[in-house]
């Protein structure tokens, strides 16, 4: 079969790209589509910094006049090059289920990377923090995806591998219940230290936001530079203050104070974790579209949200030892469920397989790991 590719340069192509999904999860009850907005977003270089540095160009691809696949092509030469070899990307994948149609794209995006001097790449990812859209789903069908996570089809995963791809890594979502009592050890744990003269926590201030997102961020850089778990460390980006305020500017309308906690040792930024409100219970019901008409229902979906989602934690390195993420976690669950009551459960995300701690840490609260997204990697020859 011989296929051919459109770049996305215009309007009609956009909608294409964007409708294509629908036809692929007809019979899917579980996919949710992200927001248009969100995902238009990411390819608008006025909106996304890393067109600054990098390359990202969206296909369709088509046998005869028939629509078969989309797909992103990216790179970014520093961020790239932490690997070695240094890999590119492919993201934003949706197939039919057929097996030549992602030989081809799998065989043009390597062409694509080689003409760029590229050896390898890897995906699904995002141009991109990897906080959003990444990776591709390979376990739990059976439940929709939360806010920022991608929901796939189950034929992807044979597809994709048997195109040649080797894994890359898998990171895991770990799901816990409102309702679950909390251990009563940690409790009592976490209790003692936050009675502690020289620990406080708060949740975000936001008559603030802008000092205090720069206190999550020097938390963030510095625990995710200097991490336990030595082979992860090339994963990190630092996260600039541009980057910071436009999360905080997109969050602040949907944000729910008491979920986004700041820990502070002898007045020191010492531990955070932020949540958001899974925002996919509203694309649900506007399949992705955010009309001006449709602003009010965002603005009051707060006192009806029945999902949170963990976005980003960090604790600095030299704090590690005494007990704050436990905290931070505990109370975060605990003031969350009192401001929003109508919470069912959370889902902490992106959590790498090889984050032992973190995985530690999240089952000692109770929490139990139910999908796992998966990363592959391609060489180019």
């Amino acid at each position: 079969m011989a296929y051919h590719f459109e770049k996305i340069v215009d309007k009609k192509q956009v909608d294409l790209f964007h409708e294509f999904p629908f036809e692929i999860y007809e019979h899917y009850p579980n996919w949710i589509p992200p927001f248009r907005f969100e995902i238009e977003d990411i390819f608008d270089p006025d909106k996304n910094s890393f067109f600054q540095h990098g390359e990202c160009e969206r296909y369709l691809m088509y046998a005869d006049n028939q629509l078969v696949a989309r797909f992103a092509v990216m790179n970014h030469q520093e961020r790239d090059a932490v690997f070695k070899p240094k890999m590119g990307g492919l993201g934003f994948v949706e197939m039919i289920n057929n097996q030549s149609v992602a030989n081809a794209m799998i065989d043009f995006a390597k062409k694509w990377h080689g003409k760029r001097g590229y050896e390898a790449f890897r995906g699904p990812i995002n141009f991109g923090e990897n906080l959003n859209f990444w990776g591709l789903l390979v376990e739990n069908f059976d439940e929709p995806p939360i806010y920022g996570m991608f929901y796939h089809a189950p034929y992807y995963k044979e597809l994709i591998e048997n195109t040649g791809a080797k894994k890359l890594d898998d990171h895991w979502s770990y799901k816990r219940e409102f309702a679950k009592p909390l251990p009563s050890r940690l409790v009592r744990i976490t209790n003692r230290i936050e009675s502690r003269p020289d620990v406080r926590l708060r949740p975000i201030d936001m008559n603030n936001l802008e000092r205090d997102a720069e206190y999550i961020r020097g938390i963030y850089n510095k625990a995710w530079a200097d991490q336990d778990i030595a082979e992860r460390e090339h994963e990190f980006n630092e996260l600039s203050r541009e980057d910071i305020q436009e999360m905080v500017k997109k969050l602040k309308p949907i944000m729910i104070p008491d979920s986004v906690i700041i820990t502070f040792v002898k007045d020191e930024p010492a531990s955070f974790v932020v949540c958001v409100p899974d925002l996919n219970e509203i694309s649900a019901e506007t399949n992705g579209r955010l009309r001006w008409w449709q602003i009010p229902k965002l603005m009051r979906f707060k006192k009806r949200v029945k999902h949170l989602r963990t976005t980003v934690y960090g604790t600095l390195p030299k704090y590690r030892k005494m007990g704050l993420e436990a905290l931070t976690f505990v109370r975060g669950i605990q003031m969350t469920h009192a401001a929003a009551p109508t919470l069912d459960y959370f889902e902490g995300t992106w959590v790498s397989e090889k984050n032992w701690l973190m995985q530690r840490s999240l089952e000692a609260l109770g929490c139990v790991h139910h999908k796992t997204h998966r990363t592959y990697k391609w060489a180019t020859n």
